[in-house]
């Protein structure tokens, strides 16, 4: 907590956000509940509509509490794209699909009159994520081919490349899975420089294996895509992806996979070196090769709360 109020005192709108994301599941209601206020404020304080959003879903998601109604009153009154599009995105993460949908059409017809090209390729691939998520793959590629298209136009191809990262995604979740590797494997070279690019790629071969059963291959990306994503916004999602590969292998009761495999994590991250170590103590455990006292000891060198919440939903995984 005393990190977050540090970043807050600091006006460091995007450290507190990364810090929030990051740090949320250890704090008290009642710790949260004030930090939430005060980054509210900077927030608004400083205009940081993305660090506002979070907040309010927060906010919503975490203590029931409904600062919605302010948001929308905000969008009201300032009638800018910015601020329109970060509600309808609002909408997308508290699971309001179908309104998230109706702001996005309200918003493209307001940009394409405009002319405002930038603004109506990022409408548009916000519709395919939404598409996307009610299992809509058509549409959702033929919105990303959109997107494309303008990105192409403005030569903006750091855009360019990520819509085509996620077009070969949806390629994939349309069944075309030789189809999609061939898409993703020609974007590669083009995005070695780029680490947070190659963590989206690399995130999205993980998936891939994963759907395949290919849990070795699968937890392969997961560590390309976690070295790459390192001091970007996809460290997180990357590290997320690897527990819900290992979840998954607790599931199937596939111990020996987990713990062949979690010196390597060790090897790269070091400093999350005990967890990784844990987790390889309780599947071994799990899988009858360690005693429960040597399981604890391994346990006890794991301090951060949050993952020992992990290595505890772990240790429940069963069919």
């Amino acid at each position: 907590m005393k990190e977050i109020l540090k970043a807050i005192e600091e006006r460091d709108c995007k450290k507190v956000a990364n810090l929030l994301y990051y740090k949320v599941d250890e704090l008290s209601d009642e710790e949260l509940g004030e930090v939430l206020k005060k980054a509210e404020g900077l927030a608004l304080e400083c205009n940081d509509l993305e660090l506002y959003k979070l907040v309010v879903y927060y906010y919503h998601e975490l203590l029931g509490v409904d600062k919605i109604g302010e948001f929308e009153k905000m969008a009201e009154e300032k009638e800018s794209f910015e601020v329109k599009f970060e509600l309808a995105d609002l909408y997308y993460l508290i699971g309001e699909l179908e309104k998230s949908l109706e702001l996005h059409r309200s918003l493209l017809e307001e940009e394409a009159e405009k002319g405002h090209k930038e603004n109506i390729a990022k409408v548009y691939y916000n519709m395919a994520l939404i598409h996307e998520e009610l299992q809509e793959f058509e549409k959702a590629k033929e919105l990303m081919e959109k997107a494309e298209e303008i990105y192409r136009e403005l030569g903006d191809e750091k855009d360019l490349l990520h819509v085509a990262i996620y077009k070969a995604y949806v390629t994939f979740e349309m069944g075309e899975t030789y189809r999609a590797k061939a898409m993703l494997a020609e974007l590669l070279p083009k995005v070695l420089d780029d680490k947070r690019l190659l963590s989206e790629l690399h995130l999205s071969y993980e998936e891939i294996f994963e759907e395949d059963d290919n849990y070795e291959a699968a937890l392969q990306e997961c560590l390309y895509a976690m070295v790459h994503a390192r001091e970007t916004e996809y460290y997180d999602v990357a590290f997320d992806a690897l527990i819900d590969v290992i979840w998954q292998l607790f599931l199937d009761d596939d111990f020996e996979t987990v713990y062949l495999n979690m010196d390597m994590f060790a090897g790269a991250f070091p400093e999350l070196g005990d967890f990784f170590n844990g987790v390889k103590a309780l599947a071994l455990y799990k899988d009858g090769k360690m005693e429960e006292e040597e399981l604890g000891k391994t346990i006890e060198k794991v301090k951060e709360r949050r993952l020992l919440d992990l290595l505890e939903l772990l240790g429940e995984a069963e069919l």
